[in-house]
């Protein structure tokens, strides 16, 4: 089984969601379960029903995230050594060189991806095209509407 990679702060926000459904929505979700139940006919009761399928989903997810958690390998990016390269958890400042637009972006593990927070999965074309570059390298990114070209401004290890 291949480990998946995720950042410090995704391992926190993983483990936050998961003693949330596990301390707040389950007790929650058992309490309106209780309450439908003691409304009679359980067949036409929507209020029971409802609770059954959030119960559902709540422990799909404490599921998911148990597993995702056991699987993960969390990479702290502040002690790795900053040899100035793109790895994962570096955040890496770009430079479109025809219009001068900056963006920035952190490469994260899948689950953490967010592009509108400035992190983009490792997996994606753009976090691809960075691995392994420097400083002042350009990049090339296959896009569906053409090449996309930038140069790599600034390299952190945050």
């Amino acid at each position: 089984m291949r480990r998946v990679p995720l950042t410090v702060g995704g391992e926190i926000r993983l483990r936050a969601e998961l003693s949330d459904l596990k301390l707040v929505q389950r007790p929650r979700i058992i309490q309106a379960i209780a309450e439908a139940r003691a409304h009679g006919d359980l067949k036409e009761n929507a209020e029971y029903h409802a609770a059954r399928e959030q119960q559902s989903f709540c422990e799909g997810r404490i599921q998911e995230i148990e597993g995702k958690l056991a699987d993960c390998e969390v990479i702290d990016v502040t002690k790795l050594n900053n040899t100035g390269k793109v790895v994962f958890g570096t955040t890496v400042t770009l430079i479109d060189p025809k219009t001068e637009r900056r963006v920035v972006y952190q490469i994260v593990g899948e689950d953490e991806a967010d592009v509108k927070l400035g992190k983009i999965s490792y997996t994606s074309p753009v976090a691809r095209a960075m691995m392994g570059k420097e400083e002042a390298d350009n990049i090339v990114v296959k896009a569906p509407s053409g090449d996309i070209a930038y140069e790599i401004d600034k390299v952190e290890y945050l």
